[in-house]
């Protein structure tokens, strides 16, 4: 290998995830002089103008990328989708009202359970019958009208399902953790009354949380809960109540940028969905050899998962390929096989490196 080559390893990491390698180089060209001040951005204050710039431009790029309305509040938060798990109750299930869980994993069984301890919630729909291997219809969503928010996941990172279609919840909130396909793909944030999303997957490294709350429910919030847990504190705050995640938002915004580069969300989901078939139809091509969890209509272009013949052979598959220089292909601890995370930095390179592995190693040990 010529030294001045840079070695990247296949990252099908489910999160932390994949960073674009041009989005490393330019934090690294910055890293200890951040535009001429003679300080690296994890020095400086951040009330200082130059902080605030990088700051403002991610609410915007954010903004943009996603056509987010004028009266919603973009907030950066800490704590991962895990905190907004409590926060979101904390702020919306007052007394006297119900709130409603879709069950698609085990991302909104932890949701779902910290709401039980906040206030009165329910189930208005669940995919657990199978292993959640399928979305549940907008048919099977039952709720009332007078219910606090619906709440969803839209993408399952350990059983690989995505929602590819939202609800419209008419008066109730839809609040969804997007946390692992948020810019994946277009979407239409009006349909939503709160979006929160862990950055580690798509948006950038870990540490900041993404939270886009239309302003009319905030004005519904309960004010009696702890400072740092309401979401009127950081939208009045423009998120610097406290010290934010500078590092964190930085690195955010130079991930924005690049998908401004590339072509915006239409073109990312366009060569998202082109990844995704890759391995889509070496597994419907195996004949068995390979299955996939998730039903056809339910997969995530995001979280591939699937698993081959035996456990012996799916031990043999992780070993050579992790020996090939693949990373992050074991299933998640909790239900096993495999899962190939095809986050927007992923490399189509990368894709279909697995997907010649795959077949080579099927025509090896079949």
């Amino acid at each position: 290998m010529n030294k001045n080559t840079i070695f990247r390893a296949h990252n099908f990491n489910a999160g932390p995830a994949a960073l674009p390698l041009e989005v490393l180089q330019k934090a690294q060209a910055q890293f200890l002089d951040f535009q001429g001040v003679g300080m690296s951005i994890m020095e400086m204050s951040h009330r200082s103008k130059e902080y605030e710039k990088v700051h403002n431009q991610t609410i915007a790029l954010l903004r943009d990328l996603l056509a987010i309305p004028e009266d919603y509040e973009v907030l950066f938060l800490q704590g991962g989708a895990s905190l907004q798990f409590a926060m979101v109750p904390m702020n919306f299930l007052s007394a006297g009202k119900k709130a409603g869980y879709v069950m698609t994993g085990s991302w909104s069984e932890k949701a779902y359970e910290e709401g039980k301890k906040i206030g009165d919630v329910f189930q208005a729909a669940s995919a657990k019958e199978g292993n959640y291997r399928r979305i549940p219809g907008n048919d099977e969503l039952q709720y009332d009208v007078d219910s606090a928010y619906l709440h969803i996941t839209s993408n399952n990172t350990i059983f690989g399902t995505e929602w590819k279609t939202f609800p419209d919840t008419g008066s109730v909130p839809l609040i969804a953790d997007m946390s692992s396909d948020i810019l994946a793909r277009p979407i239409d944030v009006s349909k939503f009354g709160l979006i929160y999303a862990g950055a580690q997957k798509n948006l950038g490294p870990s540490g900041v949380t993404v939270v886009i709350i239309r302003r009319s429910l905030l004005e519904t919030a309960n004010p009696n809960i702890p400072t740092m847990l309401r979401y009127a504190t950081h939208a009045k705050n423009n998120s610097l109540y406290n010290t934010p995640p500078v590092f964190g938002i930085y690195i955010m915004g130079l991930v924005l940028e690049w998908v401004k580069e590339q072509g915006g969300l239409e073109a990312i989901y366009q060569r998202n969905q082109e990844k995704a078939a890759l391995i889509y139809d070496t597994i419907d091509a195996s004949k068995g050899f390979y299955v996939g969890h998730a039903q056809i209509e339910a997969r995530s272009i995001m979280n591939i998962t699937f698993r081959l013949a035996d456990e012996e052979l799916e031990k043999k598959f992780l070993e050579q390929a992790k020996k090939a220089g693949f990373v992050g292909l074991a299933g998640h601890r909790s239900v096993g096989g495999c899962r190939a995370s095809f986050y927007n930095a992923v490399p189509y390179e990368s894709c279909k490196a697995l997907q010649t592995f795959m077949v080579e190693f099927q025509k090896t040990n079949a």
